[in-house]
């Protein structure tokens, strides 16, 4: 919620009430996507940079693929112009998100198999992309660095002993399943990987 929204709400909290319960039953026939998709077309028209990239993530988690969204907003067109979409575009790569990426997947060499601890976590940065290899006793599991909740790049201090924590919200991970133990409900993005040669491959 916006500060501006906050600060209706303690002032004008008779007149706020009425208005989220209009928003709640305002979308009640539509599908989460779609209303989802709905609203990052809103956030471009206004350019609200935080509310853009927040609306995007829910529309992506609902199912939406990067295709569908750049579909709505050519849709939008008439009602954006040239100038926003270009303007969502360029807020899409500032998001490195894997969906938007244009290359095709493909095997990465991203460490020496004796670089990975007999157990224990190791955080690796490959090509720009952040990873997260874990040994235990489900063997070597490799992670993408970032948060599944908001994209937020994890360092190598939100490793304690078996668990991943977030810094930006506190979600806690599991890193021997990926499971999200704490705050959230969805777990780590597991990447495909292989030892070959004595090296650590994985797959993004």
């Amino acid at each position: 919620m916006s500060d501006a929204l906050s600060y209706l709400q303690k002032v004008r909290p008779e007149a706020m009430q009425a208005y989220f319960s209009f928003l709640r039953e305002a979308g009640k026939s539509l599908d989460p996507k779609t209303r989802a998709l709905i609203s990052v077309i809103t956030k471009v028209d206004k350019r609200t940079e935080a509310g853009f990239r927040q609306y995007l993530k829910r529309a992506l988690r609902e199912g939406a693929t990067a295709n569908e969204v750049l579909d709505a907003l050519l849709m939008a067109f008439p009602t954006l112009g040239l100038t926003k979409i270009l303007w969502a575009v360029d807020q899409v790569q500032k998001l490195d998100l894997p969906e938007f990426r244009i290359a095709e997947p493909a095997w990465h060499d991203v460490a020496a198999a004796a670089d990975i601890p007999a157990r224990g976590t190791l955080r690796l940065e490959h090509e720009g992309r952040g990873l997260f290899v874990h040994a235990g006793a489900n063997g070597v599991r490799v992670y993408d660095g970032r948060c599944p909740h908001q994209s937020t790049i994890i360092p190598a201090s939100g490793v304690a002993d078996e668990t991943l924590t977030c810094p930006k919200h506190g979600w806690r991970f599991d890193l021997g399943s990926g499971k999200c133990t704490a705050v959230g409900d969805r777990p780590l993005v597991a990447l495909e990987h292989r030892l070959e040669n004595d090296r650590l491959w994985a797959y993004w």
